[in-house]
């Protein structure tokens, strides 16, 4: 069996890569990769709590490996930092890292050719989805998310924190795609198949920052639970 990261954005379509890879005899999962914003100990883009991150990764009883970036960050430095992680995985025998992206090619060849010669293999086990239809088979098999960022430019601001569920997709503009592939929104997974057990959440302010809307996740008090190994 090939010894697999994943590359964990903390949302719904990393939390349906470890359920859709775990059917697979060949692929042994064996951790999580999230760069983290070191200034504000959060998951970079998606803004989720590093506490919210940890205890994903314990629910779906996995390693994390936290790649800590400068923000701003530029391509160069990011590159350097991910090289280094790289090297690092490869050195504990990670043989292959998998990807959650969906349709977007330009995004696959980056991957691609950054992960060329370094002695890991990307996987793109959802590459192609038909998206209206993935969005639906996401929801009817118990995962749950919650929408934590979204691009106003594209998306209305009021629907930071909203559930990703029937009715989000039935509300959703016919230019928005379903699984927010293009940015148009981005989740965090709480609950689902892949978790031993839900993830409690609430809420928390709505703000605007840096050109993007979040809905600043929150543990409720004492929540935050030590998942028994299993």
């Amino acid at each position: 069996m090939t010894k697999c990261m994943i590359s964990w954005s903390s949302g719904k379509d990393s939390a349906w890569l470890v359920h859709v890879l775990r059917t697979r005899t060949d692929v042994a999962i064996a951790g999580l990769l999230t760069t983290i914003n070191e200034d504000a100990q959060r998951v970079a883009m998606h803004a989720v709590r590093t506490e919210l991150l940890e205890a994903q990764a314990a629910s779906l009883g996995l390693p994390l490996w936290k790649v800590p970036i400068p923000s701003p960050c530029s391509n160069e430095i990011y590159q350097r930092i991910m090289g280094e992680a790289v090297r690092g995985l490869v050195a504990d025998g990670f043989t292959h890292m998998a990807f959650g992206d969906l349709f977007l090619a330009d995004v696959r060849l980056y991957r691609e050719q950054q992960l060329a010669g370094t002695g890991l293999t990307p996987l793109f086990p959802l590459f192609g989805a038909d998206t209206p239809l993935l969005a639906r088979e996401m929801i009817a098999s118990g995962l749950r998310a919650r929408i934590t960022c979204v691009n106003p430019k594209i998306l209305d601001r009021s629907f930071a924190g909203r559930e990703f569920d029937a009715a989000l997709l039935a509300d959703l503009p016919t230019s928005v795609d379903p699984c927010g592939e293009r940015g148009e929104f981005h989740s965090f997974a709480y609950a689902g198949p892949m978790f031993r057990q839900p993830i409690p959440i609430d809420n928390g302010i709505v703000v605007e920052r840096d050109g993007f809307v979040f809905a600043d996740l929150t543990a409720p008090t004492a929540s935050i639970l030590q998942f028994p190994n299993q």
